[in-house]
């Protein structure tokens, strides 16, 4: 363990403008940084293949409505069942939204967004987190990492990267081999092209032990809804944190 704390808040990409409750535990572990010291450390799962989790909402500056924007995909495999690391970005998307968000944000936040280069959703959102500032002074490690799930502890209950149909995957370990969720009790089985720990991410019950051993946090800023289902009671040695209350917790944060 460090010998000085280490406080780690952990999100999945979130929307190209972050959602406000992961401000709020960007805030909350700057807040306790400024109680305790130490570093922070922001968990980035860039693993997780649900297209909804990128939603971003927006207010119209003029009507007040709010309205959900999001990534353009290349194909129905990559939007459903491709890592967010590997959901490639559309640039004829980000021009025509582009084009879109001066009805929602800042001249500042429209030039940010149309600076950013990045191939995949997951480094869209992250150089967009970044370049708002929001990360100054965070160390980011990435569950998508090669050389972090090596390090990592091995688990048995996981999900593996793999090619389908031209693209790379998700597929989850089952008891019949590897398997894409359609949804509901509906599975497609697939192959899996190896399972060793460099193409290894775990599922929501397995992800807290194995990222602790990498990142040996001595406290965590977790969710409101996080906080629900994180066992605890398996790791003794952290502090666990509910982070602070937003207000519209769910809307995208643009500096207000």
């Amino acid at each position: 363990m460090s010998s000085q704390p280490v406080i780690c808040f952990g999100q999945q990409p979130c929307g190209f403008f972050p959602k406000r409750f992961l401000v709020s535990k960007i805030w909350t572990a700057r807040r306790l940084q400024k109680e305790i010291g130490g570093e922070i450390v922001f968990f980035y799962h860039d693993c997780d293949h649900d297209p909804r989790e990128t939603q971003t909402k927006l207010t119209h500056r003029d009507s007040g409505k709010l309205q959900s924007l999001n990534f353009a995909f290349a194909n129905k495999i990559q939007k459903k069942y491709s890592p967010l690391f590997a959901k490639r970005v559309d640039r004829e998307w980000q021009a025509k939204t582009v084009r879109q968000l001066p009805q929602f944000v800042s001249q500042e936040l429209v030039e940010l967004f149309a600076s950013v280069a990045a191939d995949n959703v997951a480094d869209f959102c992250l150089e967009m987190y970044r370049g708002m500032g929001l990360l100054d002074g965070i160390r980011v490690e990435r569950s998508g990492s090669k050389d972090f799930r090596r390090s990592a502890i091995s688990v048995d209950d996981y999900f593996v990267d793999t090619r389908y149909e031209g693209e790379w995957v998700r597929a989850r370990k089952m008891d019949s081999g590897f398997a894409l969720h359609q949804g509901g009790s509906s599975f497609l089985p697939v192959e899996a092209e190896g399972n060793e720990k460099s193409m290894i991410t775990p599922t929501r019950d397995t992800r807290l032990l194995w990222m602790q051993s990498v990142i040996n946090c001595t406290h965590y800023v977790a969710g409101a809804g996080e906080i629900k289902y994180l066992n605890t009671s398996e790791a003794p040695e952290i502090v666990f944190v509910e982070r602070d209350f937003i207000e519209r917790s769910d809307e995208a944060y643009v500096g207000d």
